[in-house]
């Protein structure tokens, strides 16, 4: 028909000539390049787009992109870890411009690689590293947001955290107190109701009441993020960070296993202060004013162990004169937790560490962040802390609190980027305190020339374990409930008119504490909290009080230690410091339940050692709080301190309350702390 048998293209490109040669000069004019030379861009997916269609499921492709992450989050994440830096130390209006611009600078690139990390489908990866990564990387946290909103909702999260952080309060006479050292030096050592009353209320009415209009908004932006990046909301996506689809449940479980000591010592206290307070102030059957307990958040109530101490003749286990006589800084107090680290086999702090940590408050008149932390600079030898330290043994034990988020930051440096954090949130926490546990104890104490007995008699014994008492047992329910909380703000189920009055009923609740003057809808109390204003989850605290007791009880028997367990000092152990460092060397690269395992031997979360820590106390103020018939609990869930005080809406009783006195239980019962979560 055509004379030939060859294919021949000639006749297509003939007839196809003219369009041709246009193409050409057209392409030729907007200087188009021909080919596809950045061949892995796909265009980003409509709303709604059936994802599924477009997934990569190669791993070759993965592994590529995860490195590509790695090496420029690295370099995002420091910058904005600089930026951060700058503005807690030094709270300027420029710096607060720098931050929100590395902040939208961060996002950017969360976006950016979130999305592109959500187009792989690691259904049927070997490799469950990668695929680990890949979902980590897949979700967007705030990035999710439109750019408008985020904008918003950086810019309501740095007032709220500059509003507490800059706050004051001031006398009648012009003299105002800063939180750190004045407000809370004076909430730790003055005994005169007044005065303390004044402080509470003068916090609360500054900062509370000023966070309180930007709350509701932070609340709706923040669970809208949570919903675009497939969580029910804000605290469903916090919870998630534990991989624990039963969480609520275990640590309700570990709650109600730990009332026994919180109750008892409860009603030991209660009695305390009623002996110095009088019963205008105090109800031997009902909530403690939450004033008094030393703390502005009535969190811990160490401060008032001189109030409290079961034999007053006994030598002291307090380090705190020996600190102040022999001269110690806040520096020296870093150098010897950095020393416990070290005897343990550890890392030592880089020198940078010294170099660029704030470790006392400024005296030139900036205003700086206070709150003590720990930070990480993304570039594995910038390592730093940043704490407005006292010399007491109060800060002596937080220093080794952060130092163990530093310990941690170091072991898993090696790892990527994505990894680089703790096994689950409470992990962090704990690693610092459970050496602190060691730190505390007279034998210990003794061995830093800072007590001159080192204890072993049994009322040194009790008093000791009092004051770790005052400050791991107290500290138990305000763990636990600032989070209920928080996750029934976020569901819901507690709205804005009622925010402060379903604060203060947890309060009561798990507690068993009231508000020392009446309280309105007005006032924002949980505001006036550092991880409230902060958006700082808090349950990790929870966790990590517990924890740091299994932790102890495994590393204790890794140093060989013989007796209670309360007595027991890791100091110089190699096999204990082996433990620990196999634990954080994973990061986040395995479930948590693993890193336990390699501490414990054993998979699971349990309040078992912290009950056998203090089953000494536990049997003493049993025999105590029997002797003067106390009764656990607050009966009188309604008593208020002053009868011009509106008493907190009443609680249904949830069952009867323990008596320790001759006779039956009262009939009308107060909030029971086994009351179901809700």
């Amino acid at each position: 028909m055509i004379g030939s048998e060859a294919l021949d293209a000639q006749p297509l490109l003939n007839y196809f000539q003219p369009i041709s040669q246009w193409l050409q000069e057209q392409n030729q004019r907007n200087n188009e390049v021909l080919g596809w030379p950045e061949y892995q861009w796909q265009p980003p997916l409509p709303n709604n787009y059936p994802e599924a269609i477009v997934l990569v499921t190669d791993e070759v492709t993965a592994s590529n992109f995860l490195e590509e992450y790695d090496e420029k989050t690295r370099v995002v994440w420091n910058e904005y870890a600089e930026a951060n830096w700058d503005y807690n130390t030094n709270i300027s209006t420029e710096n607060s411009r720098i931050l929100l611009q590395k902040n939208a600078q961060m996002a950017n690139h969360t976006l950016a690689f979130g999305t592109r990390a959500r187009r792989f489908d690691v259904t049927y990866f070997q490799n469950t590293t990668m695929k680990r990564m890949i979902h980590k990387i897949q979700d967007l946290e705030r990035a999710a947001l439109p750019e408008k909103e985020l904008e918003e909702y950086n810019q309501i999260l740095l007032d709220m955290e500059t509003t507490y952080s800059v706050a004051s309060v001031c006398h009648a006479n012009g003299t105002c107190l800063h939180l750190e050292p004045d407000i809370t030096t004076l909430m730790a050592t003055n005994r005169k109701y007044e005065d303390l009353l004044w402080a509470w209320k003068s916090w609360r009415d500054k900062v509370g009441r000023s966070i309180l209009p930007s709350f509701p908004k932070y609340v709706e932006l923040s669970n809208k993020a949570a919903r675009l990046n497939g969580y029910v909301d804000t605290g469903d996506s916090w919870r998630s960070m534990y991989e624990t689809p039963t969480l609520e449940q275990d640590l309700e479980q570990l709650f109600q296993e730990l009332q026994p000591l919180y109750l008892n010592l409860h009603a030991y206290v209660r009695r305390a202060l009623h002996r110095h307070y009088g019963p205008q102030h105090i109800h031997l059957e009902g909530p403690i004013p939450a004033h008094l307990l030393g703390n502005m958040w009535a969190q811990s109530w160490v401060n008032i162990y001189d109030l409290v101490v079961p034999f007053p003749s006994a030598p002291k286990i307090d380090a705190t004169e020996a600190m102040i006589k022999q001269g110690w800084t806040p520096r020296r107090m870093f150098e010897e937790a950095n020393n416990f680290f070290t005897s343990l086999g550890l890392l030592s702090v880089p020198p940078e560490f010294w170099n660029k940590s704030m470790l006392e408050k400024p005296t030139d008149g900036r205003e700086v962040v206070c709150h003590a932390s720990a930070w990480d600079f993304y570039n594995g030898k910038d390592f730093r802390i940043k704490q407005c330290t006292t010399v007491n043994m109060e800060d002596l034990v937080v220093a080794h609190h952060e130092m163990g988020h530093i310990q941690y930051f170091m072991q898993y440096k090696d790892l990527p980027v994505t990894f680089q954090e703790g096994a689950n949130p409470g992990f962090h926490e704990a690693i610092g305190d459970v050496l602190a546990l060691s730190v505390s104890t007279p034998k210990h104490l003794h061995t830093i020339n800072l007590l001159s007995s080192d204890g072993g008699s049994y009322e040194q014994d009790i008093n000791f374990l009092m004051k770790i008492a005052l400050d791991k047992i107290a500290f138990i329910p305000f763990s636990y409930l600032v989070d209920q909380w928080r996750w029934r703000v976020f569901d819901g189920s507690i709205t804005k008119e009622n925010y402060n009055q379903e604060w203060w009923s947890l309060r009561l609740k798990y507690q068993g504490l009231c508000p020392p003057v009446a309280r309105s809808q007005g006032d924002f109390d949980p505001g006036a909290k550092f991880h409230i204003s902060s958006n700082v989850p808090y349950i990790r605290y929870f966790v990590g009080f517990i924890i740091q007791f299994q932790f102890h009880e495994a590393l204790c028997q890794a140093a060989g230690h013989k007796g209670p367990l309360h007595q027991c000092d890791i100091y110089q152990s190699k096999e204990a410091g082996k433990r620990l460092a196999d634990a954080m060397k994973l990061g986040y690269s395995e479930p948590w339940p693993e890193a336990m395992r390699l501490i414990t031997g054993q998979p699971n979360m349990s309040a078992a050692a912290m009950m056998n820590y203090f089953k000494p106390l536990l049997d003493w103020l049993l025999t105590e709080n029997g002797r003067h018939g106390e009764m656990l609990g607050w009966p009188q869930y309604n008593w208020t301190p002053d009868s011009g005080t509106t008493p907190p809406p009443p609680l249904p009783p949830a069952g009867p309350q323990s008596s320790l006195r001759p006779g039956p239980a009262p009939a009308q019962a107060g909030p029971s702390l086994a009351s179901e979560l809700g």
